[in-house]
């Protein structure tokens, strides 16, 4: 029998601790039938700390008849709180310490990374959040290596998972590692969920960074934000800023993490995918609206960003589509 373990730390979405429990329920389901077995492949418990300077310890048993718990791997689950106040206390952060260097499998989804970011795991190593957290997940921890653009990221021993609902994918990842393809798919398929092997950049939106302090850095964002960065020329953006253009190429980089001209891209790519989302206007005269007048290189580019081509982006995500 394997054993996964689910953290309920201050704050921890319930919806994602009970999901997991069905989700985990639901393969169990499928692995008898192919076991052609009524035993349980997975146990699912619950940790708790009884107090900030406890170790957590087993408050919740799918299988309470069996032997004592043997941890397989251990999932750190969402919270709804800001990430700001989620941090492992020094005795989480010794048992979670101790859980990995048995070979027990840690995966945190969504804000759960600043639990597992805290207690200095991950240093070195890449991670992934919501993306609307990954600012702040690399102004506090900058020794990792943060994509938001990846829903999940398996990093062996570690695996971590983006969005509020990015559960499912790590639920189902660790099916896929401790049972098997042929379980997963039939998980995935009775609850109606997409198998592993979608992006977070599919959902995300471009949320520029405006908190950096450089004023003539933020001038510039603000008209290109007003022109949604149409008929953008260096000399503009220099005049604007008030700047040289080596000085300005410079700062603007290390104030928004981007060139000026792939920061215009995600601008135009933004705008597109609202076209494609809430207009039913041709691709052609989307190109044209957001400042390409070539519809092929806008294509190029967003698929670079998006990860889905232009015409893939509108059938998932079509407002008309929602109806």
């Amino acid at each position: 029998m394997l054993e996964i373990g689910l953290l309920i730390y201050p704050g921890a979405q319930q919806a994602a601790v009970l999901g997991l429990n069905d989700l985990f329920c639901v393969a169990n389901m499928f692995s008898q039938k192919y076991q052609k077995s009524n035993e349980n492949l997975l146990r699912v418990t619950h940790w708790q700390q009884s107090g900030p300077q406890e170790e957590p310890e087993c408050v919740f048993d799918t299988v309470p008849e069996a032997a004592s718990p043997e941890l397989s791997a251990l999932i750190i689950p969402p919270t709804l709180r800001e990430p700001e106040v989620v941090d492992a206390t020094p005795e989480l952060t010794r048992w979670l310490t101790g859980l990995r260097e048995k070979g027990i499998i840690l995966g945190s989804v969504c804000a759960g990374a600043f639990v597992l970011a805290s207690t200095g795991l991950m240093d070195g190593r890449k991670m992934t959040t919501h993306w609307a957290y990954a600012d702040l997940l690399i102004q506090r921890f900058p020794k990792i290596d943060v994509d938001a653009n990846q829903l999940i990221i398996d990093d062996g021993d570690i695996i971590s998972a983006g969005g509020l609902m990015s559960w499912t994918d790590l639920g189902l990842r660790l099916v896929h590692r401790l049972l098997g393809p042929t379980v997963m798919i039939d998980t995935a398929r009775m609850l109606l969920v997409d198998p592993p092997g979608r992006e977070q950049r599919y959902y995300s939106i471009f949320s520029p960074r405006l908190n950096h302090g450089d004023a003539s850095v933020l001038k510039v964002q603000h008209w290109l934000q007003e022109t949604q960065a149409k008929n953008v020329t260096m000399a503009a953006l220099t005049s604007l800023a008030g700047l040289e253009e080596r000085t300005f190429l410079r700062r603007f980089q290390k104030a928004t993490g981007m060139t000026s001209t792939e920061y215009c891209q995600h601008l135009r790519v933004g705008r597109a995918q609202e076209l494609l989302q809430f207009s039913g206007e041709s691709f052609d005269r989307i190109s044209w609206e957001v400042g390409y007048s070539d519809p092929g290189t806008l294509r190029k580019i967003f698929t670079r960003i998006v990860g889905l081509a232009p015409g893939e982006y509108r059938r998932r995500f079509s407002a008309s589509q929602a109806k």
